[in-house]
C-alpha cells in the first residue's frame, strides 16, 4: 500500500505559510509604520533593523506558493483565479517597497521612496488580508473550477480582514523595534504597539462574532463536536498573551512583547485550522480530494526535504548573527 503523503504536505504547507506570516509580517510591518515615524534619522534607524535579514523572509512565501501549486493542483486551480486581482496588488507592493529599500540611501531625495516603502507595504498587507478574508468566508465552486467573478474577494468581512492585519502586522513591527532599538524610538515604537495592540484585539472579538454567523460550518465546529475541546483554549491562551504584551509594553521589557505577538499570531492561525481542517478549499474540497497523485507527491517531497531544513538552518542562523540591539550611526549599506 502506498504511503499517505498528504498531511506531511499539509504541514509543510501550513509551515510555510506560518514562517512568512511570522518573519515577514514583521517586516512589513516596519513599513506600515514607516508613515508616522518621528523623523527621517528614525526611518533611517528602522530600516537597519531589519536591512540584513527582510529579502529572504519572501523564501517562504514562495515555499507556500509552489507547495500548494505541486501538492494540491486542484486547490491552486480554484484559489488563485479566486484572489488574482489581491495576489497581483500584493506582488506589485512587494516589488515597490523592495526597490524603495534598495534605492532610498542612493537618492537625493528620499522622501520618494519612502513613500514608495509605506505604499508598498500598506499594499501588499492590505491584499494579504483580502486573500486570507475571501479563504475564510469560502469560495463559490461549481464541479472543479471556482465561478465567483473576478471581483468575488471584494466583500465587507474581506475588507475587514485586510484592515486587520494592516493592524496586526503593525503590531508586530513596533514589537520588533522595541526588540531591536533602544531610547526614543523604542518609547515610540511601545505607544505605537500599545495602539496597534488595541486594534488587534477588535479585530480579533469582531471576527470571532462574524465568522460563525457567516459560516454554518465554523459554527458548528465552535459549539459542537469533537473540535470544540481543541478550539476553547485558544481564546483563552490568546487573552492571556494579549495581557502579558500589555503588560509588558508598560513594565519596559524588551523581548517580551515580540513573543507575545508572534504567540498571538500563532493562537490566530492554529485558530484557523482548528476551523476549517481538513478543508483545502473551504467549503468544498479537502486535502486528499485536491492532492496530487501519490506518485507525484513522492516525487516532490524528495527535493523537499532537502531544501526545507537548508532554508530554515539559513534563517536560524542569520537571525542568531544579527541579534542584539541595532544602534542609532549603525549601518548595513
Amino acid at each position: 500500500m502506498a504511503l499517505d503523503l498528504v498531511p506531511l504536505w499539509a504541514v509543510i504547507l501550513a509551515f510555510g505559510v506560518f514562517m512568512y506570516v511570522l518573519l515577514d509580517g514583521f517586516d512589513l510591518g516596519i513599513g506600515v509604520l514607516f508613515a508616522f515615524a518621528p523623523g527621517a534619522a528614525e526611518r533611517d534607524h528602522m530600516l537597519r533593523t531589519v536591512a540584513p535579514i527582510w529579502d529572504f523572509n519572501e523564501t517562504w512565501l514562495v515555499l507556500g506558493g509552489v507547495g500548494l501549486f505541486a501538492a494540491f493542483p486542484l486547490a491552486f486551480a480554484i484559489v488563485i483565479p479566486a484572489v488574482y486581482f489581491p495576489i497581483l496588488f500584493m506582488l506589485i507592493g512587494l516589488v515597490f517597497r523592495g526597490v524603495a529599500f534598495e534605492f532610498r540611501h542612493l537618492s537625493e531625495r528620499p522622501h520618494h521612496w519612502d513613500r514608495s516603502f509605506f505604499a508598498g507595504s500598506l499594499v501588499a498587507t492590505f491584499s494579504q488580508g483580502i486573500v486570507l478574508g475571501t479563504f475564510v468566508q469560502g469560495l463559490e465552486v461549481q464541479g472543479r473550477a471556482y465561478v465567483g467573478g473576478s471581483l468575488g474577494w471584494l466583500t465587507p468581512f474581506a475588507i475587514l480582514t485586510g484592515a486587520g492585519l494592516i493592524a496586526g502586522y503593525g503590531l508586530l513591527g513596533a514589537c520588533w523595534l522595541v526588540l531591536k532599538t533602544e531610547g526614543e524610538l523604542q518609547q515610540w515604537a511601545r505607544i505605537k504597539a500599545r495602539q496597534f495592540a488595541i486594534g488587534v484585539a477588535a479585530f480579533v472579538a469582531m471576527v470571532s462574532v462574524w465568522t460563525p454567523l457567516m459560516q454554518p460550518q465554523i459554527r458548528e465546529r465552535w459549539f459542537g463536536g469533537p473540535h470544540l475541546l481543541w478550539l476553547w483554549p485558544v481564546p483563552l491562551i490568546t487573552g492571556a498573551l494579549f495581557v502579558l504584551l500589555w503588560r509588558s509594553l508598560a513594565g519596559g521589557r524588551h523581548a517580551t512583547p515580540f513573543f507575545a505577538a508572534l504567540g498571538i499570531f500563532a493562537m490566530a492561525y492554529a485558530g484557523l485550522g482548528i476551523s476549517i481542517f481538513p478543508m483545502v478549499v473551504p467549503y468544498t474540497f479537502d486535502l486528499w480530494q485536491a492532492a496530487a497523485t501519490p506518485k507525484s507527491q513522492a516525487f516532490l517531497v524528495v527535493g523537499t526535504m532537502f531544501l526545507l531544513p537548508i532554508v530554515l538552518g539559513y534563517t536560524v542562523y542569520s537571525y542568531w548573527v544579527f541579534r542584539g540591539k541595532v544602534r542609532a550611526g549603525s549601518g548595513y549599506h
